[in-house]
């Protein structure tokens, strides 16, 4: 039996512009950000920058463009786009044939280029968040009546301004986002994207990648859309600036210096990560046993400080990555003891010869700390990857005694990385594997964050969010702790509108959060009642804790990983 055929890229925008175009949403806008959601869902597939412009009728060489728009979208991977969002804000009839429009730009995107198996994992778990709207997978399958929106009034709040509230009359959804947006002032809000983010088109004019008749159904530059500035100087000017570095040194004052013990407790108080845990101890005590023998005067090992972290995303890679700058900067190996986070983004320019100099730019700002390099297989697609690979290589050994480097992504990927560079791997010695969490682990996960926003989750609500979790695929690319926080946002979302009508709510009822709120609808009483099954039937055993949170909320980095 042969299965449904994915879009080609080009006709799956072609249908979200007419998607677009029902709902009343500016075309140009939606087609905008589903070209950058593409970029953003293949962007470590080789050959994808040129089948992405291909795709979009414009120059294959300017792949700078391809790299602008991915690293402007990856927030999309795990969150709805800023259209979908709305949408579903307003609760428009056509939030979900819109999300599922996204949903085949992404699995369409997953096919250009030559595509490693990671990328469909990715892929799919991009088109469930656009599917879905950023709530958690529908529990429908496995617990009938989960996943049913709630009945009530429809509000979308105007950029700036207050909720509008209008009343429901039943059945289908009445209200059009045209109407919602326009009867609140904010229809300009969906007409172009943030002013910050160039468009892909922005980006095509600066590069002089766009031909100079736009081929049929290639749409203009959206109107407002903040440009990229046009290279100055011909070729070797720096056609594009993609995003700055995620660094936690920033120009903020120089942290105290915090012991190893301080350091290693916070490791130790992380939720699960037992094997991380016990690597990272390890690796402290050889290192300072390292620093002992050279001041004792005896021979000093070669060790390598470099690390390769393994796994999916939330699982607490980044965070660890700061605890570990600030243990070699505790045992005296490194200056400062800061991260500089990056991507393929942050160190490849536009230009061959460019990136050399972009790359060492950036290992400047980490030298005296540590550079950490997420989703580092991306550098081994292409020959702008490959210079960063060299200087990085390069400048490791340049600096070796005031810089660590830990590169971070997918198992299969990572390896191939490792490989486009003989001396890559001979200065990665050290792997460290972060596994998902088990459901216990995210139900604890769950229960601090919500502590520290100050929230209370119910025995009962936590019941039905271990349910939640033991329904999600754990396919490479499943979110883990920010699964989770995507589901406390939901959860937090519907609190309040379940508390819409109540003038004055007390402490309790502004804190706790009830099975209704970690799922829509009837999903709860669905959830709950499939806690408890008929005494007859043979009911699975579960390790997942039923007590109520506990006193102490457990500490929950994976947040920021």
């Amino acid at each position: 039996m042969t299965g449904p055929v994915t879009p080609s890229l080009a006709a799956a925008l072609d249908a979200l512009d007419a998607v677009a175009r029902a709902a009343g949403v500016d075309e140009e806008a939606a087609r905008d950000e589903g070209a950058r959601l593409a970029a953003a869902v293949a962007e470590s597939s080789p050959g994808a920058p040129a089948a992405w412009l291909a795709a979009l009728g414009h120059d294959p060489a300017a792949t700078g463009a391809f790299f602008t728009a991915a690293s402007s979208a990856r927030r999309w991977r795990t969150s709805p786009t800023d259209v979908r969002a709305a949408l579903g804000a307003a609760r428009s009839k056509h939030a979900v044939a819109y999300g599922q429009a996204l949903a085949d730009v992404a699995r369409a995107a997953a096919h250009l280029g030559s595509p490693g198996p990671h990328v469909a994992g990715a892929a799919a778990a991009t088109a469930a968040v656009q599917q879905s709207g950023g709530a958690p997978a529908p529990a429908s399958a496995a617990f009938p009546g989960a996943g049913r929106a709630p009945s009530g009034p429809t509000a979308l709040p105007a950029a700036g301004g207050p909720v509008a509230a209008r009343p429901a009359t039943g059945g289908a959804d009445p209200f059009d986002l045209g109407d919602l947006l326009a009867a609140q002032g904010s229809l300009d809000a969906l007409r172009r994207p943030a002013p910050e983010v160039p468009s892909v088109e922005s980006i095509l004019d600066a590069l002089g990648a766009r031909p100079t008749a736009a081929p049929s159904g290639t749409p203009a530059a959206p109107s407002g859309t903040t440009p990229v500035g046009a290279p100055a100087g011909g070729a070797d000017a720096t056609a594009t600036q993609p995003a700055a570095a995620t660094t936690t040194e920033a120009a903020v004052e120089e942290e105290a210096p915090r012991s190893i013990e301080e350091l290693l407790a916070e490791l130790d108080a992380l939720t699960g990560l037992t094997r991380v845990k016990d690597e990272i101890h390890r690796q402290t005590e050889l290192l300072r046993v390292e620093k002992l023998r050279t001041e004792a005067g005896l021979t000093r090992p070669t060790l390598t400080r470099h690390l390769v972290f393994l796994g999916n995303p939330g699982t607490g890679k980044t965070t660890v990555a700061r605890l570990v700058a600030g243990i070699y900067r505790a045992l005296g190996l490194l200056e400062k003891g800061h991260l500089v986070e990056v991507d393929r983004s942050e160190l490849v320019a536009g230009y061959l010869g460019q990136t050399a100099v972009k790359t060492s730019e950036v290992v400047a700002t980490a030298l005296g700390g540590v550079l950490f390099v997420d989703e580092a297989y991306g550098l081994a697609e292409d020959q702008y990857g490959a210079e960063a690979i060299n200087t990085l290589v390069k400048d490791m050994e340049d600096h070796r005694d005031e810089l660590v480097v830990i590169v971070a992504g997918y198992p299969g990927p990572m390896a191939d990385f490792l490989a486009t560079n003989p001396g890559l791997e001979s200065r990665f010695s050290t792997t460290i594997t972060f596994e998902d969490y088990a459901d216990a682990e995210l139900r604890d996960i769950f229960a601090g964050m919500a502590a520290r926003s100050d929230f209370e989750p119910t025995s009962e609500a936590l019941d039905v969010f271990a349910r939640l979790a033991a329904a999600q695929p754990r396919s490479e690319g499943f979110g883990n702790a920010r699964w989770a926080r995507n589901v406390l946002d939901g959860a937090i979302a519907r609190h309040a509108w379940r508390l819409k009508d109540t003038e004055a709510p007390t402490i309790d009822e502004l804190r706790l959060l009830l099975p209704v709120d970690v799922v829509d609808g009837e999903g709860a009483p669905a959830l709950l009642a499939a806690l408890d099954p008929p005494e007859t039937a043979d009911a699975p055993t579960t390790d997942v804790p039923t007590d109520d949170a506990p006193e102490t909320a457990p500490s929950t980095a994976e947040e920021n990983a």
